[in-house]
């Protein structure tokens, strides 16, 4: 019975049935699924045996086929778990519990929008020189960064300050010009006291003059 459902599975990618015979399928298919994958099957000896054990288990030299082509391909990046249950209910007849059991990598609609995780692996020979190179690279990624965030602003103090440099020599220039502009009141003002200093002078003079024969004529009667 598991064979027959493997080789279903197989060749449609999803089938209906119990929830406990889809357990038992996912238990059983899915270490077939792992035999047939391309980094199990690197040498010619090893892809034969492998065959050989799944054949074997399945009994259906077309499900094998499938299995090692379109499925082994499917699944090359997939580290486990090759299958999903999905739970559909009650059966009518005798109130079963059904369920629905599929291949992962075979169900376009799930995973539209989830995009493929890149797979990383790390080594634990020479741990400590590589954490050491790792934080080396990121202090100077840091550094770069920061460097690249300071210059702008450099530059924009400067900009500020050269724009208040020049805001600062305009003011002092029109202050200059204001101090040195003669308005027409100004003018006015000063050509009167002109005029006022031209008309004293001579009436002075002519006092002294007056007063200077006045005191000769008093001398010449005397």
């Amino acid at each position: 019975m598991l064979a027959n459902m493997a080789c279903s599975l197989i060749e449609h990618k999803r089938i209906n049935t119990t929830v406990a015979k889809a357990k038992a399928l996912r238990v059983f298919v899915e270490p077939l699924i792992t035999k047939s994958k391309a980094e199990n099957n690197v040498t010619a000896e090893k892809g034969t045996h492998n065959r050989r054990i799944v054949f074997k288990n399945l009994r259906d030299k077309y499900a094998v086929t499938e299995l090692f082509s379109t499925v082994a391909e499917k699944v090359g990046d997939r580290p486990g778990g090759y299958t999903r249950i999905i739970k559909l209910g009650n059966r009518l007849g005798d109130n079963a519990d059904m369920a629905m059991i599929e291949l992962v990598d075979f169900n376009e609609i799930y995973n539209a929008g989830k995009a493929k995780k890149k797979t990383t692996r790390r080594s634990r020979r020479g741990g400590s020189k590589g954490e050491d190179t790792q934080v080396a690279e990121t202090v100077e990624e840091t550094k770069a960064d920061a460097g690249k965030t300071e210059e702008p602003k450099a530059d924009k103090v400067a900009e500020v300050e050269a724009k208040k440099e020049s805001e600062a020599k305009k003011e002092a220039k029109v202050e200059k010009a204001e101090k040195t502009e003669v308005t027409p009141e100004k003018e006015a003002i000063s050509e009167e006291k002109a005029e006022t200093k031209a008309d004293e002078k001579p009436e002075a003079k002519s006092d002294a003059k007056d007063g200077d024969s006045e005191t000769k004529k008093d001398d010449n009667k005397e």
